[in-house]
């Protein structure tokens, strides 16, 4: 999994490229972790356009994220997930807990 940060203002968004499984997950936390504690960051996108697998260990990890954040009062969206990706997001009722664009 390849893992890149872009901000732009009060956004940061979370570029991911590859499999989204356990594998993921220390570089998956160091991404986001800065992230929460820098004041000017109000909304954390994670890209998911080049995500070509997820499992039930990322979307843990996604909840970890989403707890954390909202503990530390920013927004979570979730963006441009592919369909294979969205269908897994809608089993798993995602769009009940964040933003899906």
């Amino acid at each position: 999994m390849d893992i890149k940060v872009t901000t732009v203002g009060s956004v940061a968004t979370i570029n991911m490229n590859g499999r989204f499984d356990f594998s993921a997950h220390r570089s998956f936390r160091d991404a986001y972790d800065s992230l929460l504690k820098q004041k000017d960051i109000t909304c954390l996108e994670v890209d998911l356009a080049n995500v070509v697998y997820i499992d039930s260990s990322a979307l843990g990890m996604l909840l970890l994220l989403h707890e954390r954040a909202h503990q530390e009062g920013k927004e979570i969206v979730l963006c441009r997930a592919s369909s294979a990706v969205m269908q897994i997001l809608d089993i798993a009722n995602f769009g009940k807990l964040f933003t899906i664009r």
